[in-house]
């Protein structure tokens, strides 16, 4: 019977110990897999350059798998906010109760390490309210997460694009406003930041609206910090059709001026309420920027403006900004303004504005009380 009972005790504290062993082995192996995973994914890269004196780079913050995990509910679709080439981006809640948006990255391969690398250091050296800003990344996952703060409106392109009563229409005013939002951002990051920083992938779907409708630039996996009056030169070209300038696409010499042709662009939408490229317009209408620099010259500006504008907006505000397009899309780069004489003049437009811009008129708008 003791022997009975011995041999019990015997082979249940070999299933303890066996157990335990098996809880040690796995904790072991699963660490080294996030040890692996944080290599693979750039984590010694970051820490060189975070480590780095010529960076002078702020900290981002190294989040922990699991407390992503736990503020996507375990990256539930239900959490997706969007889906882009680079990757997926989920809402989340982090521990503090921060809301937060998590971009789940594309597998990055060895040979796109320091470009997604290069994302964490360029946001890590911005601070402006009208770039959104990075909180910090987490590398010991299967694929990067890269966690910003929360922009709860969406974006420029479904306001513009998308009938939907959750993006209301945009008055001309606010239009004004979002255009010189942009182009702030785009001048701190041409010139008031630590180096010069080329977005190289502007677009009405990389502007995201916050709370009270102000410009929040985003997405920099493409972009570059570049010594002053350097080019960048590139083997392949980044960008998106419709916005990228003929320029670059022609010598892949990326500079400043390529960031203004694609604000021409982006200016041009919001004018137009049009998308850059379209097959269901016609022959001569396809390419936005073309068609809308033809009409100017031929004084046909207000036939192809969005109704939004041209019954709204004043005038000359609306010559004023027009030109200024045509400008930003001028074919040779160099007869381009730079971001800095833009933004001068979009504000000399809006000190002599009659009132300013109130986000409050999209609920105006949105009721159908402002004709169309």
């Amino acid at each position: 019977m003791d022997a009975a009972i011995c041999a019990s005790f015997g082979v249940l504290f070999l299933l303890l110990i066996t157990w335990w062993l098996y809880k040690v082995i796995k904790k072991r192996n699963k660490i080294k897999l996030k040890q692996k995973f944080f290599k693979r994914n750039g984590g010694l890269l970051l820490q060189q350059q975070l480590s780095s004196n010529e960076n002078n780079v702020q900290k981002a913050k190294l989040f922990n798998s699991k407390e992503l995990e736990n503020a996507t509910d375990h990256f539930n679709e239900n959490r997706i906010l969007g889906k882009g080439g680079q990757g997926t981006v989920y809402k989340g809640m982090l521990i503090d109760g921060r809301i937060v948006a998590i971009k789940k990255c594309n597998t990055v391969d060895e040979g796109n390490l320091e470009q997604f690398i290069n994302e964490i250091i360029i946001l890590s050296q911005i601070n402006h309210r009208n770039v959104v800003k990075l909180l910090g990344c987490c590398l010991e996952t299967e694929v990067p997460l890269l966690v910003y703060e929360f922009i709860p409106n969406g974006t420029l392109f479904q306001y513009l694009h998308e009938e939907n009563e959750d993006f209301p229409l945009l008055t001309w005013d606010m239009r004004l406003r979002i255009v010189t939002e942009i182009a702030g951002a785009l001048s701190y990051l041409h010139s008031a930041a630590s180096l010069p920083i080329y977005h190289r992938d502007i677009k009405s779907s990389n502007i995201l609206l916050d709370d009270k409708y102000r410009a929040k630039v985003a997405d920099f996996g493409t972009s570059r910090s570049v010594a002053i009056d350097q080019t960048h030169v590139t083997t392949l070209v980044y960008g998106t059709f419709g916005y990228l300038d003929p320029e670059y696409f022609q010598t892949s010499k990326f500079t400043e001026k390529s960031d203004v042709y694609s604000f021409g662009v982006v200016v041009t939408e919001l004018l137009t309420g049009e998308k850059p490229v379209s097959s269901t317009r016609s022959q001569e209408g396809r390419n936005l920027c073309t068609y809308f620099v033809h009409s100017l010259k031929e004084n046909r500006l207000f036939d192809i403006l969005d109704p939004q504008v041209s019954k709204v907006g004043n005038k000359d505000e609306i010559m004023t900004i027009a030109n200024l397009a045509k400008r930003c899309l001028h074919l040779n780069g160099k007869k381009r303004p730079t971001m800095i004489e833009i933004m001068m003049e979009l504000e000399r437009v809006q000190k002599i504005l009659p009132v300013q811009p109130n986000f409050e008129e999209l609920q105006y708008v949105g009721n159908g009380e402002m004709g169309p």
